[in-house]
């Protein structure tokens, strides 16, 4: 589930990236005052992982749900208010920039990982980081590591060189993205960073991605997030 909108009194619409079928909005009749019915609310906060049966038309139209449950039952995501946070804001990353009507299997299976790996996390202050980092190999735009020990990374290239030349960024900061790309899911949190570390890093990967994604803007969550953790 990437996002809902409100639509009427009691409608909802529902944008999902689909294993099979690729990104695709369902309209849900009733929703907001179901009780009973075969859906709940609950199922469709964001990035929830579903089990669905739907009807496609595919006529540009707003599909069906005909069947829906839960298919990952979180530990933490939605309960862990740091997880939750985090959560909010990679599903309206994945929503401004996802555009595949066409089945993805491999970005798919990433983020359906990714997300498991979040809930499953201890310690997830970096986990938003990579997440973002590596989902932007399936965006076409993954910074080229190869030249990594050079201390300037140039944004509009996605490659570190020596000089200033172009927009860039040099520093700690630099020094970070290169150990993020670098550190696995599972040797996160033995990575200690400080909130001004995260807040750098995600700053460079947010100005990266307007650059480089289509139709990305920064996600309004981040300023929440930040009122909330500092």
């Amino acid at each position: 589930v990437l996002a809902t909108v409100r639509y009427g009194e009691s409608d909802v619409i529902v944008k999902m990236l689909t294993e099979s079928s690729g990104l695709r909005s369902y309209m849900i009749r009733g929703l907001q005052k179901s009780k009973r019915g075969a859906f709940r609310p609950a199922m469709f906060q964001p990035l929830m992982q579903l089990q669905i049966q739907a009807m496609h038309r595919d006529k540009g139209q707003l599909e069906r749900l005909t069947e829906a449950k839960v298919a990952v039952h979180y530990l933490s995501l939605n309960s862990d208010i740091v997880k939750s946070s985090m959560a909010l804001f990679l599903a309206e990353v994945f929503k401004m920039t996802l555009q595949e009507q066409e089945p993805n299997p491999d970005l798919f299976t990433f983020l359906s990982e990714a997300l498991l790996a979040l809930d499953a996390a201890d310690a997830p202050m970096n986990f938003h980081l990579k997440i973002v980092l590596e989902f932007q190999q399936f965006l076409g735009c993954y910074p080229d590591f190869k030249q990594g020990n050079q201390p300037y990374f140039n944004l509009e290239e996605g490659v570190f060189q020596a000089s200033s030349a172009g927009v860039t960024r040099h520093g700690s900061v630099v020094q970070d993205l290169c150990t993020l790309a670098k550190t696995p899911f599972g040797q996160l949190a033995q990575w200690k960073t400080t909130t001004q570390q995260r807040r750098a890093l995600l700053d460079l990967l947010m100005d990266y991605m307007q650059m480089h994604a289509t139709g990305f803007k920064r996600p309004k969550s981040i300023e929440i997030y930040r009122q909330v953790f500092g």
